[in-house]
């Protein structure tokens, strides 16, 4: 029988600290988890006296509390906690897998407020838990089973540990080159300039120093215009800009222009591809800017599209043998480093094709006016059937047929659908999606 997920979403469990994920839902999740995996290895035969899990958070100020938490959850249940304090995300799911240990969780709420908070697991092979492996833990939280307690205790060196797999992977030489990094007073505000640093770049930081309220609040990736200023008047050659959690990066070039996932992944992909070392294509999502499917089209690479998540995204690496791929929004996957979203790992690797010099006249693709209207209080549910519209989305998909593309989808989490059209000139995808919104509200009011 399939069980049924209520408190993960797309990525992990998320929500108001103290409220909704409480120091009691942190506890249970940990001692979940570790039950799950207990039960897992039995069922193949396994045995482990103490399953070791690793615990880092980004630097909110509930996260010492969950964390805490959560680590009197895995030694209630038997397991051995190992705080890692402040990492980005991604070092999870490379310490994991560099270490031999069984599971790896994360406290955060990547780029939300500082009044959210997060946990999310990844697995042994540093992959986030699937569907059901996190359903399996959603249906032991009222478990109140005992067990010979395990241990919490510290774990030394994992920031260095990550910076090492980072020089490793991407062993450049950044001399000479000045780099402004917007860390969001979030989990890289330490690997971040560590690394560039360490490589010979000249590294000038922006929101870097964190208070646990300020987490995201007016910087970072969902804030460009605080690092898009800063390289305006500092001269640097580029700028980055990380999320709170650290596992997405947008950047901007010496002008202050803004380059999203979908331009960074076409600059990397078309350099993996030149040099033959690009394994298969790429994957994106159905976001992608169609001006990305045109350049790569170009480039003579494939590209598969899955729906809005990263972790759709790494389904559709793994089941492909390919190792590049991301979304718009910044999340960018090198399956050959570590199987997640790293913005660091991207920025080394944009820095990579970038051969010391900027963004500046850098046209790895060339994106199409894009815009995007949510159209509220209709019926979402009932989109599937509601065969006038699709109607309507075959009409305009036909006029921009080789030129552009529409997008309707339903919101998972509010009553609304959103329309979204690409096409030529901003006028033209005004007035498909001006046509289209008139359609769904006439439909599904």
């Amino acid at each position: 029988m399939q069980l049924e997920r209520k408190l993960f979403g797309t990525d992990g469990v998320r929500g108001e600290a103290g409220t909704f994920l409480s120091a009691e839902l942190a506890t249970a999740l940990g001692r979940a988890a570790v039950e799950s995996l207990a039960h897992s290895a039995r069922d193949a035969g396994k045995t482990r006296q103490a399953p070791q899990v690793l615990i880092v958070r980004d630097t909110r100020e509930s996260g010492p509390m969950l964390e805490s938490a959560m680590a009197a959850g895995v030694a209630a249940a038997g397991g051995d906690a190992l705080l890692g304090g402040v990492l980005p995300t991604p070092a999870a799911a490379v310490l994991v897998r560099r270490l031999g240990l069984d599971l790896a969780a994360v406290v955060s709420a990547s780029h939300n407020p500082y009044r959210d908070n997060g946990i999310k697991f990844f697995g042994a092979s540093g992959t986030k838990l699937d569907d059901e492996a996190e359903a399996r833990i959603e249906a032991r939280l009222e478990s109140t089973k005992s067990a010979a307690p395990g241990c919490v205790r510290e774990l030394n060196g994992g920031l260095e540990d990550y910076l090492r797999a980072l020089e490793a992977a991407f062993p450049l030489d950044l001399s000479g080159v000045r780099v402004a990094l917007d860390c969001a007073n979030g989990a890289t505000h330490r690997a971040a300039p560590a690394i560039f640093e360490r490589l010979g770049a000249e590294v000038e930081l922006i929101a870097a120093e964190p208070d646990g309220r300020n987490i995201n609040d007016g910087c970072g990736s969902t804030h460009l215009e605080n690092v898009s200023a800063h390289v305006r008047s500092s001269g640097a050659a580029v700028g980055f800009a990380f999320d709170g959690d650290g596992d997405r990066v947008l950047a901007v070039d010496a002008d202050g222009r803004p380059h999203d996932g979908d331009e960074l992944i076409a600059l990397i992909a078309r350099g993996k591809a030149a040099r033959g070392e690009l394994r298969g294509g790429v994957a994106v999502t159905v976001m992608s800017n169609y001006g990305f499917h045109r350049a790569m089209e170009e480039a003579g690479v494939e590209v598969a599209v899955t729906k809005v998540g990263d972790r759709y995204v790494l389904d559709e690496l793994r089941s492909r043998g390919w190792s590049l791929g991301g979304e718009q929004s910044g999340h960018i996957i090198d399956a050959d480093f570590a199987a997640t979203g790293d913005g660091i790992a991207a920025a080394l690797m944009t820095m990579r094709e970038l051969g010391g010099r900027g963004l500046d006249g850098v046209t790895a693709m060339e994106k199409l006016p894009q815009t995007l209207v949510n159209v509220d209080g209709v019926d979402r549910t009932a989109l599937d059937g509601a065969t006038a519209v699709w109607e309507a989305v075959e009409r305009e998909q036909a006029e921009l047929e080789g030129r552009g593309r529409v997008l309707l989808r339903p919101s998972g989490t509010e009553p609304l659908v959103r329309v979204m059209a690409e096409a030529p000139t901003a006028e033209e995808a005004e007035a498909v999606c001006e046509r289209l919104a008139a359609v769904v509200r006439q439909e599904l009011s």
